[in-house]
């Protein structure tokens, strides 16, 4: 019996996180990834525009200082990156896919834990809740980056999202749990207080794409991210009633 709930799990977790990751791979195609290639023309138009004086720094160095920077340059250059094109849309396939699994595992467990199964309706709900913890929630601190977006460092922006996320999704628990003032009073201190405690942000906010493209990809990411989550909850619950009740019979 065991290993038959396992085989349930699995199935309806893969199943449904590839048939989201493809779709939100087809929405990126004509969504966000246009825009990033977009910015990507202004950071490397920003990367090729280096003060005049550090280059004549360099030019005046030691010999050895020289070939080490050199080499050092060149390495970087020479680092491994897919080629735009068919390249890339494959690496980004598959970058879709993995994740749309990973939080179909996610949702699928919750969905157990729970205890009261799914069809394809409730399955939306579990979506909206998945759309706004991982992606809402923490947007409204650290909203998606476009490339040459100045930014806070990778750790502590890492760890507010994280902790964001955890406090929202504990918020949510706690307002489908009890049901009642005392949870609706917990789910807005924690689902506030991230915001209280505030995103990290550079000292110097800025990018080197124009204001209307960055708030644009803001946009249509978030939306993308909405797509997702939505497809991601419907199939899950799909595939968990179809599953489920083959299991049962």
């Amino acid at each position: 019996m065991m290993f038959g709930y396992l085989r349930i799990f699995l199935t309806v977790a893969l199943l449904a996180g590839i048939g989201a990751g493809v779709v939100n791979w087809g929405v990126h195609m004509f969504g966000t990834t246009p825009l990033i290639l977009e910015a990507e023309v202004y950071e490397n138009a920003g990367a090729a525009e280096e003060p005049a004086a550090a280059a004549t720094a360099e030019a005046e160095a030691t010999a050895h200082t020289h070939e080490a920077g050199a080499a050092e340059h060149e390495h970087e250059a020479e680092a491994w990156a897919p080629a735009d094109g068919w390249e890339r849309n494959l690496y980004t396939l598959g970058a879709d896919v993995v994740t749309g699994v990973g939080f179909a595992f996610l949702l699928t467990a919750a969905i157990v834990f729970f205890g009261k199964g799914a069809d394809w309706r409730r399955g939306l709900l579990w979506g909206l809740a998945g759309f706004a913890c991982f992606t809402l929630a923490p947007s409204f601190g650290l909203p998606p980056e476009l490339p040459g977006t100045e930014a806070a460092p990778l750790l502590e922006r890492q760890l507010w999202w994280i902790g964001t996320v955890v406090a929202t999704a504990a918020g949510l628990f706690a307002a489908a749990r009890l049901r009642n003032v005392y949870g609706y009073a917990i789910a807005v201190v924690l689902i506030v207080a991230p915001h209280v405690i505030g995103a990290p942000h550079p000292e110097t906010p800025g990018g080197l794409a124009p204001e209307e493209l960055e708030h644009k990809f803001i946009l249509v990411a978030i939306v993308t991210s909405l797509v997702f989550w939505l497809v991601l909850g419907a199939l899950t619950g799909a595939f968990f009633k179809r599953y489920a009740n083959e299991a049962a019979a």
